[in-house]
């Protein structure tokens, strides 16, 4: 379940946009802060290498001290700078204790697909993730799905997963999570590159009889 990290956050009054940038500079990221009873907004930053130990914990809930009280909080929103892609601003949410919170978790596959090893197939996973609903302090790290019996054409929903009792699916139990297609064989794969290697030949030849062409009607004008 998961482990509460505890964030170090620094209150700040600056809101303006060469204030957030000048807290960049100095490798610190704005964000700011909901309650989830109050739509007032706190902001604050935060440095970069105590928001990357953050991630390293692989919490989901954490505990931070705003407006001089702690608060249980959980990312909300992370931006990332479309070229870098360091985050340059994130949000925090406040969440109760006591009440049932949506939230996506990884899905972990476990054990050896029959329909991989036997019937030649290959395992795809659309869905990566699963949305579930749950009090905080009962967020499971992961969900397991176990894939052994999967033969080639099965499937797997979000219906399939077993989830403990105090945690429900929110995602469309139809949603497909992983399934065993057939795989590209060997022969396959020589036979495309030859067929490609044949348009690129009859391309080659057909630029060349052009040039004979060519100089065919230059001798004749000669």
């Amino acid at each position: 379940m998961a482990q509460e990290y505890i964030l170090e956050a620094h209150s700040r009054k600056e809101m303006g946009k060469k204030d957030v940038k000048i807290l960049r500079s100095e490798g610190k990221i704005p964000g700011v802060y909901y309650s989830h009873d109050s739509k007032e907004s706190i902001p604050f930053y935060i440095e970069t290498k105590e928001l990357f130990n953050a991630f390293k914990s692989d919490s989901h809930l954490y505990k931070v001290e705003v407006g001089d009280k702690m608060r249980n909080v959980m990312f909300k929103d992370i931006q990332y700078h479309p070229v870098t892609d360091e985050v340059i601003h994130l949000d925090l949410y406040g969440v109760r204790m006591d009440e049932l919170i949506q939230i996506k978790v990884p899905i972990h596959l476990i054990g050896d697909c029959l329909g991989e090893k036997e019937d030649g197939g290959k395992i795809t996973q659309p869905l990566m993730e699963l949305d579930i609903k749950c009090l905080p302090s009962n967020i499971p790290d992961f969900v397991e799905l176990d894939i052994t019996e999967l033969r080639l054409g099965d499937s797997l929903h979000a219906s399939d997963v077993m989830l403990a009792d105090d945690v429900e699916l929110a995602s469309n139990p139809d949603s497909v999570i992983v399934s065993v297609t057939h795989g590209i064989s060997d022969a396959d794969l020589e036979t495309a590159v030859l067929e490609e290697e044949g348009v690129e030949f009859e391309d080659a030849e057909g630029e060349e009889s052009a040039e004979e062409g060519a100089e065919g009607e230059e001798k004749k004008d000669e």
